[in-house]
């Protein structure tokens, strides 16, 4: 296992994850169109939950591909982190919204798909082994479900996990 690279892959899945819900308090609606635009898929219910949006997504990728380039990892993996990323908080709100679930009311479901996919999609361009991904989703899960209370009583999130 390679510690310090476990820790940049952290920051890196804090930023991508993070950004989105900063975002939303700094500029509130502006610039948050939903990214399903409001369609709703073949059951009759929305694609997605409101709460995800393009603006959510591009800064996501934007500040992910920001802070690879600080940590030295390139800008490209840090692109391509906060792309897939995003895409595996999407696919959680897609299955949420089939089973019929509120927004962060699945416990690994809201974890594990948005940390486990950009770290698969990370070895493509750096040497991630199985267990540098098993302990960073892993670790991810567990500060993602605990420490997700504080920026709730900071008043940054909307609710905990």
């Amino acid at each position: 296992m390679r510690p310090v690279l476990v820790l940049e892959l952290l920051i890196l899945l804090t930023v991508a994850n993070g950004t989105p819900v900063v975002a939303k308090r700094l500029f509130g609606s502006a610039f948050a169109q939903p990214l399903d635009g409001g369609a709703l898929f073949a059951d009759g219910r929305p694609w997605f939950s409101p709460s995800k949006t393009i603006r959510g997504v591009v800064l996501a990728t934007l500040a992910t591909a920001a802070a690879a380039g600080v940590l030295g990892l390139g800008w490209k993996v840090g692109a391509l982190l906060g792309v897939v990323a995003m895409a595996g908080d999407l696919l959680a709100s897609f299955i949420k919204r089939r089973l019929g679930l509120a927004p962060s009311q699945a416990v690994g479901l809201d974890q594990i798909p948005e940390s486990l996919l950009p770290m698969l999609a990370g070895r493509l361009f750096m040497p991630v082994t199985g267990l540098d991904i098993a302990v960073t989703t892993l670790l991810f899960f567990v500060g993602e479900v605990i420490l997700s209370r504080l920026p709730y009583k900071w008043h940054v999130r909307d609710r905990p996990y």
